[in-house]
């Protein structure tokens, strides 16, 4: 051990009482450089230690996500009947009557039948309550929002503040429904294309696609810039949706969430701010009924 000038022994540094917090402030920098611990309980453990868990069999990454996993027998059942893309149905032993019906609609959609020991799926579905069943959803792949820009007069749904999958999956079975060329949702704090998403839809993402936005507020002047006019579905809107005359060009239709609507920066950007008269007592319509009540209108004009 070296000997200071007049000061004793000096410590090493893992006895210094600044060690442990610079070890942990490096290990969460590599952390957010690599996505993986290297110091602490979440560092990635050596090739002769014990084996980290591991995804669902042919899961691959895709826009930052693993395959999703259905778990229940009417879940699982549920999502079949709607269409849900699955890529693998694992089932265990039995005879249950809604597990027969599913594994009947996998196979006349070409999902392979995987049989696992109840050991396996505890292990897939981290402990979830599964009944020997479970479907593997793949990966949605996102569209770029300005895939959306083609043709003449566009119709673009991008939508604000919604954080469940199931009114997403309702404002894309509107956007279907109306012709609407896709719809737009910011990549972070909002629901994505989940197997409930899917169900809502009633298969109808299957043709309308979703595209994620890094930035909505920049996204909305991007299309601006391109030639959209961008109307806010707001309660402070000063003109009804049944009065917009420009939605028969390139037209942009942007919807809130039910309870706080269109975040500030978002209605600052927007050209106009629309609302739908509500005579009756609700002081809101839930985000997907709004979608197409809007909708509707602007497809009036086109």
């Amino acid at each position: 051990m070296a000997k200071g000038k007049g000061r004793g022994p000096t410590p090493k540094a893992e006895d210094r009482h600044w060690h442990g917090k610079r070890q942990k402030a490096r290990a969460v920098k590599n952390a957010k450089r690599t996505g993986t611990p290297t110091v602490g309980p979440g560092a990635r453990k050596p090739a002769d230690g014990p084996a980290r868990p591991s995804r669902p069999a042919g899961a691959r990454r895709a826009n930052g996500e693993v395959p999703e996993l259905v778990t229940g027998r009417n879940p699982v059942l549920e999502a079949l009947r709607a269409g849900v893309p699955g890529t693998a149905l694992y089932v265990t032993s039995g005879t249950d009557e809604r597990v027969r019906e599913a594994t009947q609609l996998a196979a006349d959609r070409r999902i392979p039948l995987l049989e696992s020991g109840k050991n396996e799926l505890d292990r897939l579905t981290d402990g979830a309550v599964h009944q020997g069943i479970a479907l593997q959803v793949r990966p949605y792949r996102y569209a770029h929002p300005d895939d959306f820009l083609k043709g003449t007069a566009p119709l673009i749904v991008a939508v604000d503040g919604i954080t469940d999958p199931r009114n997403l999956g309702a404002i894309v079975r509107s956007a279907s429904a109306f012709g609407a060329s896709g719809v737009v949702v910011p990549e972070r704090r909002a629901a994505g294309v989940t197997a409930g998403a899917w169900k809502a839809s009633a298969g109808t993402l299957a043709n309308v696609p979703v595209a994620q936005a890094t930035n909505l507020t920049r996204q909305l002047k991007a299309y601006q810039k391109a030639g959209c006019f961008v109307a806010g579905l707001d309660a402070r809107g000063g003109v009804t949706v049944a009065d917009l005359e420009v939605a028969a060009g390139p037209f942009v239709l942007v919807v809130g969430s039910e309870g706080k609507g269109l975040g500030r920066l978002v209605a600052d950007t927007c050209d106009m701010l629309v609302t739908i008269p509500m005579p009756g007592t609700a002081e809101s319509l839930n985000a997907g009924v709004a979608a197409g009540i809007a909708l509707y209108e602007v497809s009036r004009r086109r």
